[in-house]
Parts: C-alpha cells; structure tokens; sequence
C-alpha cells in the first residue's frame, strides 16, 4: 500500500482532502466544512451537546484497533450521549492531534469509518481541527443533537416505583476487551496462550464496533413513553445507576436473575475465570441504555424486544441493592471505568 506523508498535503489541504465527499443530510446544517464556523439552524428545537476526548494507550491500542473501527467507535459513543438525552444527534466535529507515524491513507481509514457512522446514523460532520501531536493519536470529537421541547429526559427524573430498565446485553464489550488484550500478549510473544477468536465474534464486534440505541429511542417514541430518567452505559451499569440515583436522590433495587447477558459472554467469563455479573455490572463501554418509566408502563415495556425491566426505583434510604439469585443482597458500588484514577 502508497503511504502519502501528511506534510506533501499540509494542513488545510488535508482537511479537503478528507472531507471532499462528505455531504449534507440535515435541514439544520446551513454550512458545513470550509468556513470560520458551520452554521446551524434549529429554529424551536432544543439544542443538545456533548464532547468526548479518546487518547491512544488509554482510550484504545492501536495494535488490535483498525482505524476505520476506530473512527465509527469515536463517532458513535457521542451520538450515544444524545440518544440519551432522548434526543437525535445531527452534526458533529472532529478534531484529531497526529504524530509523524501516520500517513494521509491512515486517516483516510478512520476517516471512512467516521463517514460510514455519519451515514447509518444520518448526522453531517461540520468541521474540526488538526495538529501535530507528540503523544500519538487523539481524538476530540463534539456532537450536537437536537430534542423536542419538554421530551428532553435527564439523569434526575427517576422517581419511586418506576421500573428500571436496560437495553441490549451487558458485559460483552468488555470480554471483547479480555480477549483482544489476551491475544496482544499473545503478539508480545507470550507463549502461554493460543490465538482463538472463534466463535468470539459478537464479543469483538461489541468492542471494536458498538452501536448507539436509535432503535430503543425510535420505539420509544412510537410507544409515546418518555422516560423518567436515562444514561448511556459506557462505564459500567453499576456506576451508570449510581449517577441515576444519586441525580435523582432515590435508591434501587435490581435483579441479577434478570440482567442480561450474551451465550458468547458467559462463556468467556467462564474462560477467563471471571465472575460473569461482575463483568455485567462494571465492565463498561456496552453504550446500551440504562433507562426509568413509570410503573403503568410495566406492560408496554414487557413486550419491548431488546429492552428487559431488571428493578424498580426505591426511597433513598433503601439503597442502591443487587439481589442474588440466591436472595441475598449487596450494596451496588462504581466500579466501572475511571480514567483519571492510577
């Protein structure tokens, strides 16, 4: 394959030439690409923004990560953001710090996974920035949204005796990650393990390319049912209904006989050696949605596919609870993601 130093194009020429094919889907975008500023208009619409910053070798390895992976992931974690706020992501920008190891058909690839991510999703990118970086890849991207007037849900509506609700399956992401670091080492030449993704599929495809729940929000809507409160899983459900709680200032109590988990999850936990409701709980980076209805949805929500009830929202002196299936009880605790702890 060619390899085109970024210097041969410069800056501003690099920006053209990434953004050359990208096209307008939105009424609201006015100007895109190629001013001081893009120009939005969203007329009585509220307006919806949120900002994620992913750095190599904390955020993700290259040496298992495809960049075009890499540029749908970066992209779709932020419109996740939105969908949260109930409400429909519609532009983004995106601003990337380069070293001197990557080439022009480099960020071509991350650059298709950006744009394939804008077109399943129907959101324009509208701009960004580039600069040299002496620390490798990093990646900034914000995402505006836009939400109907009173349908925009937060994280402090929870109220007592709604249901506690999550989409999708928990923890595969993370035993995708398990998986990806052990055939890393495997590449470092360590000896002791043997390549086998097999089998792993949805495993790896949960890590490397997620997809926001558009889906559960479209059914949602359709349904007419706002919910109460809602958040994105990105650390782990166990921090995510904590954030809920503690917004909302009630407790909870969940279910672990009902959180769900894919075949391919429990078997690698199994593998692994890892408690299974240990990596649904706090693995993190599953970006389904952890949500709250009230009680008179109960049926609604039942038949829902892909959404599954797993507790109701308590007074907060009760407690943020998991039951066992056993019946014993524990105090739910944040022990997701944090990326500023050691």
């Amino acid at each position: 394959m060619s390899r085109t130093e970024i210097s041969t194009l410069g800056e501003f020429g690099l920006i053209r030439h990434l953004t050359a094919k990208i096209e307008r889907k939105n009424a609201s975008t006015i100007k895109g690409v190629g001013d001081d500023a893009a120009v939005l208009d969203y007329k009585d619409k509220e307006i919806l923004v949120t900002t994620d910053l992913l750095l190599e070798g904390v955020h993700f390895d290259l040496i298992y990560v495809p960049l075009k992976h890499l540029g749908y992931k970066s992209a779709v974690v932020n419109f996740s953001d939105i969908y949260a706020m109930n409400g429909q992501p519609k532009q983004i920008t995106v601003s990337l710090g380069i070293s001197k190891r990557f080439s022009v058909e480099d960020l071509e690839e991350f650059y298709a996974g950006l744009r394939l991510a804008c077109d399943v999703y129907g959101v324009d990118l509208v701009g960004g920035d580039t600069s040299v970086s002496m620390t490798g890849f990093t990646i900034s991207i914000t995402c505006l949204g836009e939400g109907e007037k009173g349908k925009t849900v937060y994280r402090n509506g929870a109220k007592e005796n709604d249901l506690v609700c999550v989409s999708g399956d928990l923890g595969a992401a993370y035993m995708g990650l398990q998986l990806l670091e052990r055939e890393k080492n495997v590449f470092n030449g360590e000896k002791d393990f043997q390549p086998d993704f097999s089998g792993k599929e949805y495993l790896l495809e949960r890590q490397l390319k997620p997809e926001a729940r558009k889906d559960i929000i479209e059914m949602l809507y359709k349904a007419g049912i706002v919910p109460t409160s809602m958040i994105d899983i990105s650390d782990g459900l166990s921090s995510e209904l904590l954030h809920i709680s503690r917004e909302s200032t009630v407790g909870c109590r969940i279910f672990e006989e009902r959180i769900p988990v894919d075949y391919q999850t429990a078997v690698m936990a199994e593998e692994f050696n890892m408690n299974l409701i240990t990596a649904a709980l706090n693995g993190g980076e599953d970006y389904e949605l952890l949500f709250t209805v009230p009680l008179g949805y109960h049926d609604a929500v039942s038949e829902m596919k892909g959404i599954k009830i797993i507790g109701h929202i308590t007074k907060p002196e009760h407690g943020h609870i998991l039951v066992g299936r056993d019946g014993g009880e524990i105090e739910l605790k944040a022990q997701g993601w944090q990326s500023l702890t050691d």
